[in-house]
């Protein structure tokens, strides 16, 4: 007789007749596959055992192998009919069955069913408690996951190495370090410390929470042999805070340790940290003599990570040249290596060899592309990419459509973005903070306030997402609408987010850059945790508002409090020099940078120190500094050269840095107005209508002088030049004032009228200008102790500036003045600028 095979033609195992076999082995059967992962074949053992004639039917310990089968393969509806079967065989009461189910209905997601299940039981064990926890855990949602443990502990269940293990990432996810530290007195109390899964849980939780030394306590103070895996946790928590230096002497210790070797987990734990070369380099060595590049693709797209974050993307291209065989993770390392390091054209280079070799691009292959063509402003390559994205129907993901939205915005294309985020039919957070930040950015505070007054109808009036806010915060400080940031300010506080730092930040900003330091310092003073984020906007603060003793003040006390300076730290401090003309101190805080270790400094710094020695007149010295920068000079820098030129009376000088500022930037109207006030101010008429000449041959449009006040509210606008549209009020009143003013000794500047005129026109011309039909329409329409606060988009004049002082002085109100570079506050005839902007 010919006896049935035991596997079907595709090697799977046949189900035996349900009277060939007992019960229990059945029931081994099924957990041995249910074990092996084999699920499907598990469960398709149940309906040949419903179906047996002599009466064989699942028990306890038939049910839950089957129920973790259903849970692996996250099969729900198998999943009821077996807890249905329970129910009607009885078993449901069962705790072994129970738990099962429990568990098996976390994993499919169905978490209200784990929760009746759980809450149906009538003998709940700790099993029970741990599969529920874990059901929470898994899905997302710690809080209650850790409100399920505090119960446990209140009815008398002692918690067990699985509940550790569960309850601690749920307190680290949430950020609950105090509950963790409960967590971990509950350990040692049980006597579970020195087990090696808690060991590791507790030294990944102390160092996603910051706290490294408690994290070396906890790695130190394991009792166990420590394994791989501990080991790895540790560096990785080194990793996670930046301490390259301990991550390296950890890895060396590791390797001095009898019978440990470090592997592919440990390198891709150390890997992130490097930043130094040095260290990239040796660490490189020691994989290649383990063996360890060659084992999958992981390490080698590390190492290519890594070395791009190094700045050495030669070294990158070696490690990608030499991974056999490459796949889509290893392109996307490659792109992004370039990508980070500003090389679009090569990432591009690189993407069409990742096509010509047949491996088609996903999403981080085009994030990638478009980074590089956002940071270097390639519109052309970006709209390619774009073009590509669409062919190849890639345009459905939130994160292509992100990634498209900042590429055009970067690139200034605000139309196409704009466009894009329209025609987006599912608008996440990601998508609206690109946008107001966006506008913010490229100077159009007035859509970036629109589009954050639609978030706000559009998700309820909810309290914005907090990148959005400060997206916003932005554009009330371009366009010193203090008013709409109090607003934010007072629903932040509502909310009480201004623990925040990003935001209470922002925050700070915005009143300084409105001009309301006092406030902004007020604010810095109430805050409880002080991150170098809030001392390096509230120093900037000061250093926009010309109180450059105050910028260093405050940085000496930052100094006092143990925080570090950074660079932008240190562009606020000798951004505060330069506009108070403390030249020594600003040179002594350049140096300080430029020995610290970790610091370099950049173009923006060289921009601030020129600018600081060049309306100081040491041209000579600031030029020997542009020329040994590290970089050529931006436009930003041979302005404020040029600038000094016009101030000092250095023509010769200011017609070579003139003609480069032009070559530089044909299309930007201001670098003509500046060459032009350089040659009327030297008296070179002839030279000054040869750039006029220029620039309206150039096409570029001159933007004209213009005012702004807020009063009540109500924002009132004014043109340099334009009485006629004045009121007779606004009229008489400075007219008014002019009078007083010349009674305390004014007199018309007409040196600041760069225009050949008559001496007679030239005091009509002055008269006019938009900040003085501002600061009469303030003095006119508000009392006193009020300030009157102006905003102008291009530097006061000299005449403007010495007619404020002495409007200050004889009206004995505080006026505000900001122009395009910092803020005026006059008072009692004196100007917080001394004298020098």
């Amino acid at each position: 007789m010919q006896s049935t095979p035991l596997f079907d033609c595709h090697g799977h195992l046949r189900p035996p007749p349900a009277s060939s076999l007992p019960r229990s082995r059945w029931n081994a059967l099924l957990a041995d596959l249910s074990r092996a992962g084999r699920h499907a074949q598990a469960l398709s053992l149940l309906p040949p055992l419903l179906a047996a004639s002599d009466g064989l039917t699942p028990d306890g310990f038939t049910l839950p192998p089957a129920a973790k089968s259903c849970g692996a393969l996250r099969d729900s509806s198998a999943g009821r009919q077996l807890h249905a079967l329970a129910a009607k065989l009885g078993l449901d009461d069962d705790p072994f069955v129970a738990n099962s189910l429990v568990s098996m209905y976390g994993r499919c997601g169905r978490l209200e069913d784990a929760d009746k299940v759980f809450g149906t039981m009538p003998n709940r064990n700790l099993v029970s408690w741990n599969a529920l926890m874990s059901a929470f855990s898994d899905a997302g949602m710690p809080r209650r996951g850790v409100e399920l443990f505090q119960e446990c502990l209140m009815v008398g269940v002692a918690p067990d190495e699985a509940t550790l293990v569960t309850v601690l990432p749920m307190c680290t996810a949430l950020g609950w370090l105090e509950t963790s530290r409960a967590v971990h007195g509950a350990a040692v109390k049980s006597g579970l410390v020195g087990e090696p899964r808690v060991t590791n849980v507790l030294i990944d939780m102390y160092a996603k929470c910051g706290e490294v030394a408690d994290a070396e306590r906890a790695f130190l103070h394991s009792t166990s042999e420590r394994s791989v895996v501990t080991w790895n946790v540790m560096l990785a928590g080194y990793a996670r805070n930046g301490e390259a230096d301990a991550a390296f002497g950890l890895l060396q210790e590791m390797q001095m340790e009898q019978g440990l070797a470090p592997d592919e987990i440990t390198m891709l734990s150390v890997l992130p940290v490097c930043s130094a070369l040095g260290k990239l380099r040796e660490l490189h060595s020691f994989l290649i003599r383990r063996g360890l590049h060659l084992t999958g693709d992981m390490v080698p797209n590390a190492l290519i990570a890594a070395y791009a974050k190094c700045g050495c993307v030669p070294h990158a291209d070696r490690v990608f040249a030499g991974i056999r065989s490459k796949t889509i993770s290893s392109w996307n390392a490659m792109i992004g290596a370039h990508a980070q390091n500003g090389e679009a054209g090569m990432a591009i280079q690189v993407f069409l060899g990742m096509v010509d070799s047949g491996i088609k691009p996903d999403l981080f292959t085009t994030g990638s592309l478009l980074l590089a063509c956002g940071r270097l402003k390639h519109l052309l390559y970006g709209k390619a990419i774009h073009g590509f994205i669409l062919r190849n129907a890639l345009d459905r993901d939130s994160f292509t459509i992100n990634s498209l939205l900042s590429a055009y915005i970067q690139c200034r294309n605000e139309s196409c973005a704009r466009l894009l985020f329209d025609a987006s039919e599912e608008k996440d957070e990601v998508s609206w903070n690109t946008i107001i930040a966006g506008y913010s950015h490229n100077g159009l505070p007035e859509q970036s306030l629109q589009m954050f007054r639609r978030m706000q109808s559009t998700g309820g009036g909810h309290w914005p997402p907090l990148i959005s806010a400060t997206g916003a915060l932005m554009a009330c400080s371009q366009l010193s609408a203090v008013r709409l940031g109090k607003e934010m300010h007072c629903v932040a506080l509502k909310a009480d987010y201004c623990e925040d730092s990003i935001l209470s930040s922002s925050i700070i900003d915005m009143y300084a850059k409105c001009g309301f330091v006092d406030e902004a310092r007020a604010l810095f003073d109430r805050l409880e945790k002080r991150d170098a984020a809030p001392w390096t906007v509230m120093i900037t603060g000061y250093a926009v508002n010309g109180r450059g003793k105050e910028a260093v003040a405050l940085y000496e006390e930052m100094r006092r409090e143990g925080m570090e300076a950074d660079e932008f730290t240190y562009l606020g401090l000798l951004m505060a020099c330069s506009h108070a003309g403390m030249v020594e101190e600003g040179l002594h805080f350049f140096r300080e940078m430029s020995r610290h270790p970790r610091l370099g400094a950049r173009l923006e710094h060289y921009a601030c120190l020129i600018g600081m020695l060049s309306r100081a007149g040491r041209l000579a010295q600031a030029m020997v500094l542009m020329e040994e920068m590290p970089e050529e000079a931006d436009a930003k820098v041979l302005s404020s050269v040029l600038s000094a030129c016009h101030i000092h009376g250095e023509a010769e000088l200011g017609r070579e840095v003139a003609d480069r500022l032009l070559e530089l930037e044909p299309d930007k109207a201001e670098h003509y107005v500046l060459a032009s006030n350089m040659y009327a101010g030297s008296g070179q008429w002839d030279e000054m209508r040869k750039v006029r000449r220029r620039l309206k041959d150039a096409g570029v449009y001159k933007e004209p002088g213009c005012s702004w006040i807020d009063v009540a509210g109500k924002v009132y606008s004014f043109v340099a030049g334009g009485n006629h549209m004045l009121s007779p009020e606004v009229r008489r009143m400075w007219c008014h004032l002019e009078e007083r003013i010349r009674r305390i000794g004014y007199v018309p500047d007409t040196a600041a009228v760069l225009h050949d005129l008559e001496e007679g026109d030239k005091v009509g011309a002055l008269r006019w200008h938009s900040e003085k039909q501002a600061m009469a329409l303030g003095l006119l329409m508000t009392a006193a102790p009020a300030k009157v606060r102006v905003f102008k988009n291009m530097r006061m004049c000299r005449d403007c500036h010495n007619a404020a002082k002495l409007i200050s002085m004889a009206t004995g109100r505080e006026i505000v003045v900001r122009d395009k570079r910092r803020f005026h506050h006059f008072r009692d005839g004196i100007c917080s600028c001394a004298d020098y902007w």
